[in-house]
C-alpha cells in the first residue's frame, strides 16, 4: 500500500512510516518539523514566519484584516505538491489541526487532500485535539494539562493553544473531520480515555518507537546520580516544569553530595536525544496518565523517567507502580519523596533502567505498531 501520512509531533508519524517500509509499503510524511525540534520528515512543509519582526507582521495583518500568511504559505505549498499528494491508498491526520494557524485553512487543506485521494481517511488522537482539551476543561480526570490553568499559573496566552480546541471555529472542524474520516485512533491513555464509546473510536495502538535508532544502556550508579531535566518553554506550565524544578531545588540543597543536575531547554531532537545520555534519571511531565514520545525514548535508552504512569496505565499492561517508570504527581513533595528513594537505592535505578527497556519493546516497538494499523486499516477501509 501506499500511505500518506499528514502532520507530526516529535516522530510520531515518521516511526510509524519507518515501521511501514519494514513491511513492504511505501509511506510519506509531509509536516513542518516540528518547531524548533527539526525532526525529520520527507516532505518538508516550511515555516518562513519564524523571525521577530516577520512574527509581529503576521499578527498585525490577522488582527486587522484577519489575513493569516502563514496559512496561506502552507496552502501554497500544498498546492506546488498536488502531484506527490495524490493517489495514496491510505491518507492518516496526525491531528484534528496538525499546524499552527487558523481553522477555516485546514478545512481546505483537508478538502484537497479528499479531492486528490479517492482512499479512507483517518485521524489520530496526538497531540490535544477537541476530545481530549473538552475531557480536560470539564474536570473529568484527577488532574491535567488544563489543571495550571484552573490553578491560574502562567498567562491566559500560554493556555491560549491548548484552549482553541474549544472554540466555536475548531469545533465545526473537528465535528467535519470526524464526518469524513473512516475513524480515529488513540496514541496512549491521554487521547484513549476521553474517546472511549465514541462511535468514530477504533482503539488505542501505543506510540512508535523506532529502537534501532536508541542504543540502550544500562543506568548503573557508580559515583552520583545525574537527574536531567529537559524544559520546553512554550510548554512550561502544561508540562509541570515549575513543579519538578521547586523539587530538584529541594533535592540540590538536601543531597548536593550525592547529585548532579542537568538542565536543558528547547533543544532541536537530534541534540535533545543525546543531552540526556549520562544521565540515571529523566523528568518528563507531570500531568499525564501515560508516556509521551520523550519519555518513551529515554525509557528505551534506559533512564528511569518520571512521567505519566498513573494507575490506569497500570490497570491497562498488568504491571506494578514503580517498576518501568516513576508515576509524576503534581505534588513537590511527591516527586521529592520518589527522588529521595532512588538516590538512597541506587539498585532500583539500575532494576526500572531494565524493565523500562524491556516495556517500550514489548509495547512500543515501531514494527508492531505499523502492524496495527495496517489490520486496523485493513479491517475498516470500505470494501
Amino acid at each position: 500500500m501506499k500511505i500518506l501520512l499528514v502532520g507530526e509531533y516529535n516522530k510520531a508519524h515518521f516511526n510509524i512510516k519507518k515501521g511501514l517500509e519494514k513491511l513492504g509499503h511505501e509511506a510519506v510524511v509531509i509536516a513542518n518539523r516540528d518547531g524548533f525540534k527539526k525532526v525529520d520528515v520527507d516532505i518538508e512543509i516550511k515555516d518562513h514566519y519564524t523571525s521577530f519582526i516577520l512574527k509581529k507582521i503576521r499578527v498585525f495583518l490577522y488582527l486587522v484584516f484577519k489575513i493569516d500568511l502563514l496559512a496561506l504559505s502552507v496552502k501554497k505549498q500544498f498546492k506546488r505538491k498536488k502531484k506527490e499528494l495524490s493517489g495514496f491508498d491510505i491518507v492518516q491526520l496526525i491531528n484534528e489541526a496538525p499546524f499552527p494557524f487558523e481553522r477555516k485553512s485546514h478545512t481546505q487543506i483537508f478538502n484537497w487532500l479528499l479531492e486528490w485521494n479517492d482512499c479512507p481517511f483517518y485521524l489520530l488522537s496526538c497531540g490535544l485535539d477537541y476530545p481530549s482539551v473538552k475531557y480536560a476543561y470539564d474536570k473529568k480526570f484527577r488532574y491535567d494539562i488544563l489543571t495550571p490553568y484552573f490553578e491560574n499559573k502562567g498567562s491566559k496566552k500560554d493556555f491560549s493553544p491548548a484552549l482553541s480546541y474549544l472554540s466555536p471555529e475548531h469545533i465545526k472542524l473537528h465535528k467535519y473531520l470526524f464526518s469524513k474520516v473512516e475513524g480515529v485512533i488513540g496514541n496512549d491513555l491521554d487521547y484513549h480515555l476521553p474517546l472511549l464509546n465514541h462511535p468514530k473510536y477504533l482503539g488505542m495502538i501505543p506510540h512508535a518507537i523506532n529502537l534501532d535508532e536508541l542504543k540502550f544502556e544500562k543506568s548503573v550508579v557508580t559515583d552520583k546520580v545525574v537527574i536531567f531535566h529537559g524544559i520546553n518553554r512554550y510548554n512550561y506550565y502544561k508540562k509541570g516544569n515549575d513543579i519538578f524544578e521547586a523539587a530538584l531545588k529541594i533535592i540540590e540543597e538536601k543531597f548536593s553530595d550525592k547529585v548532579e543536575i542537568i538542565v536543558a531547554e528547547n533543544l532541536p531532537y537530534k541534540q535533545y536525544i543525546k543531552s540526556f545520555d549520562k544521565a540515571h534519571i529523566l523528568l518528563d511531565q507531570v500531568y499525564a496518565y501515560d508516556q509521551g514520545f520523550n519519555a518513551l525514548e529515554a525509557m528505551a535508552k534506559g533512564k528511569v523517567v518520571f512521567t505519566g504512569a498513573e494507575k490506569e496505565w497500570l490497570e491497562y499492561y498488568s504491571i506494578k507502580e514503580d517498576t518501568i517508570a516513576i508515576n509524576a504527581l503534581p505534588e513537590v513533595e511527591n516527586i521529592v519523596t520518589k527522588l529521595e528513594w532512588l538516590i538512597s537505592n541506587p539498585d532500583k535505578i539500575s532494576d526500572i533502567s531494565v524493565n523500562a527497556r524491556i516495556f517500550v519493546e514489548k509495547y512500543h516497538n515501531h514494527i508492531d505498531c505499523a502492524k496495527k494499523y495496517l489490520e486496523i486499516w485493513n479491517q475498516t477501509k470500505p470494501s
